[in-house]
Formats: C-alpha cells, sequence, structure tokens
C-alpha cells in the first residue's frame, strides 16, 4: 500500500527526516509515534506531497509518487487529515463534506450516509458554518470529509489532540470499524501508548528524525518506547 524508504526531508539548509523507512500494508493501523518536533507532521506532508523529499522515495499502491502533486495523490486514494483540522470555517458542514468527494474516483454527488452512522452529530448540523463547531466537531467534521472520498490509505494527524474524552472515544470507535473492516489503511500520528497496543497493529517510533523503534503492537514494550516519548 504505503512504502517509503529512506526518506530525507527538511525545510531550508536543516533536515527533519533522516533516512526514514516505513510501511503500511493494505487493511493495516500503523501508529506513528514521538515526541512533539521529531519530524512526525513532516512525514505526513510528505505523504500528502505537501513537502517534497531531498531523496529517498514514497511509493503507493506500487507506484513512485514523490513528484505528484497533492490533488493527484488525493485522487489516487490518500485522505488527509492533518493537525488542526483545516476545515473550512466560512462554508457548512454540508459545503465542507462535498468539497471532500471532489477527489472520489466514482465522482459522487451525494455524501455517503454512511458517514452520518459514524458520526450522527454531522447530520444535525449540515446548514451550520464550520467554524461554528466545536473543537470535536469540526474534528469529526474533518475526517468525515476525507472518509467521503473512500480513500484507500487514510493520513490522520493527532486526530484525538486537544478534544474532548467522549469525541475521542467515537474517533477511536470509527477507527476500529474501520479495522474490522480492513478495506482501508490507517497511517496515525498519536501519542497514547494505549491506542497503539490496543488498536494499531504495527507502530513505529520517530527520534530526532529517524526510525529508532519498530514492531508489532501486540510486542510493543512500553518502558522502551516511553524512553522516546518522555521529554
Amino acid at each position: 500500500m504505503l512504502d517509503i524508504a529512506d526518506l530525507e526531508v527538511g525545510y531550508g539548509e536543516s533536515s527533519v527526516l533522516r533516512g526514514v523507512s516505513l510501511k503500511v500494508k493494505p487493511g493495516q493501523i500503523v501508529c506513528l509515534m514521538g515526541r512533539n518536533g521529531v519530524g512526525k507532521t513532516t512525514l505526513m506532508k510528505s505523504v500528502i506531497g505537501l513537502l517534497t523529499a531531498r531523496r529517498g522515495t514514497v511509493a503507493f499502491g506500487g507506484e513512485a509518487i514523490g513528484k505528484q502533486p497533492p490533488d493527484k495523490r488525493a485522487r489516487a486514494g490518500i485522505g488527509y487529515v492533518p493537525q488542526g483540522r483545516d476545515i473550512f470555517s466560512q462554508l457548512t458542514v454540508e459545503e465542507n463534506l462535498r468539497l471532500g468527494l471532489e477527489a472520489s474516483p466514482r465522482k459522487m454527488k451525494q455524501v455517503p450516509e454512511r458517514l452520518f452512522a459514524m458520526f450522527p452529530v454531522l447530520q444535525t448540523m449540515l446548514k451550520r458554518r464550520g467554524g461554528d463547531l466545536s473543537g470535536g466537531q469540526q474534528q469529526q467534521l474533518a475526517i468525515a470529509r476525507a472518509l467521503a472520498a473512500e480513500p484507500k490509505l487514510l493520513l490522520l494527524d493527532e486526530p484525538m489532540e486537544g478534544i474532548q474524552p467522549s469525541v475521542v472515544a467515537e474517533i477511536e470507535h470509527v477507527i476500529e470499524s474501520i479495522k474490522r473492516e480492513r478495506t482501508m489503511s490507517v497511517l496515525l500520528v498519536e501519542q497514547s501508548l494505549a491506542f497503539a497496543t490496543t488498536i494499531a497493529d504495527y507502530y513505529y517510533v520517530i527520534d530526532k528524525g529517524a526510525v529508532v523503534l519498530e514492531g508489532h503492537s501486540a510486542d510493543l514494550s512500553v518502558e522502551e518506547v516511553k524512553r522516546h516519548l518522555l521529554v
């Protein structure tokens, strides 16, 4: 599905990612962990095409996509929910969701009903502006917008950050349902060890721009991971 090899990415003269290699298999949930500022968001932006690699390759579905723009990657089946949500605050919930359909290969015109089954609150707020929603509701909208295009790979950058526990539980439930279906892969940035050990199939830990730990979540060593997460 996703195959990153020897990736080096930076800003200006400084390097943020240094030789990162990472894989996400079809139907797999992969958790990416690490302290703040070690390169997790940089990696996500490199996958979706917002940053260009200095060295290394990014392949999706067996095809090199390192030179493709973000819109082409989205239409190829990569959905992206950035840290901070980035919904369109002046547009309604329905308009935000319809924008998500633009990346659909099936050229869908109607918002899939299953999105409202995942996030029932959105159906009651279709005519409200995105900026009028709470932080947790905006996060649900951002995830639903990415799912509207039925991506093959969903990138989630800290989806549980700064939102109330009840919404966290709803998002976890959605990810659990995706895992059960095994029709979509997920790569998410998340700091919760509990999440990595219960929902994720595989994990990577980044420190100082490099992968320092990886493995199956069932074999995760909490103490070893904590050494790279604690400041």
